[in-house]
């Protein structure tokens, strides 16, 4: 702790803070400490560098999501030398899905990190798991692979990686409707709308049918949740034919 003290103390408090919050979110010490300041800066902020590019964290984003699926494809590679391609890939998707992803930035509180002129409350859920992946872009440059996939192990996959309740989670009712009624040769229909009502914010509705029969109807925010939803109260309302 003698190097960390010494580190604090050669930095403003605000400096000295940040630095301090990261190191034991990540367990080991970040050497570039803007590449996290990056990582949590959003794009209405409107900064740039002294090239006159961008400073926000969509591009850590891009390369974390990259370094995420590479070393969660490595560790399943090993872990499960019986799976196959198809089985390795439905894994992997489960692992750094998007509701996973916002659940670790969740966990971890990134979002008190995030420099922005949006009010944190005005968010989607997404960007707990967008500034996760920023995070993890960051590690990538300042530290290098080895320490990027030692932070991965430790945050993700000791905690919350098991492979048998893996197998059995859905990750996509719309996925799985679709993916029965082609293989039981049923017609499906997503009926989607806009449907504002009496709200300020824009809402969409949707009815489900399958082989003419209306099966389930839902209403959310955009049409991916309002479809996604649907289709989680079809498969309920037919779960006993779909698991046959």
């Amino acid at each position: 702790m003698k190097i960390i003290r010494k580190i604090l103390n050669s930095r403003s408090q605000d400096d000295g803070d940040f630095f301090l919050e990261i190191y034991r979110i990540l367990g080991f010490k970040p050497k570039k400490i803007a590449l996290y300041r990056k990582a949590f800066t959003h794009r209405s902020v409107n900064i740039k560098d002294e090239k006159g590019l961008p400073v926000n964290y969509e591009r850590l984003e891009f390369l974390g999501d990259t370094m995420l699926g590479s070393i969660i494809s490595h560790y399943l590679y090993n872990e499960v030398p019986t799976g196959d391609e198809g089985y390795l890939t439905k894994m992997r998707s489960k692992i750094v899905s998007r509701e996973h992803l916002n659940e670790l930035g969740k966990d971890l509180n990134l979002i008190k990190f995030v420099k922005s002129k949006i009010p944190n409350e005005h968010f989607g859920d997404n960007i707990h798991g967008n500034v996760f992946e920023a995070l993890v872009g960051a590690i990538f440059l300042d530290r290098g692979y080895h320490y990027c996939e030692r932070f991965i192990k430790q945050r993700v996959i000791k905690p919350y990686v098991d492979i048998e309740n893996l197998e059995g989670k859905i990750i996509s009712y719309k996925s799985l409707i679709i993916e029965w009624c082609q293989k039981e040769k049923k017609e499906f229909l997503f009926d989607t709308y806009e449907d504002n009502g009496n709200d300020d914010i824009k809402h969409f509705a949707v009815k489900l049918y399958i082989n003419k029969e209306l099966i389930s109807k839902a209403r959310a925010t955009s049409k991916k949740k309002a479809e996604e939803s649907a289709s989680k109260r079809a498969y309920y309302a037919l779960q006993h034919k779909i698991d046959e």
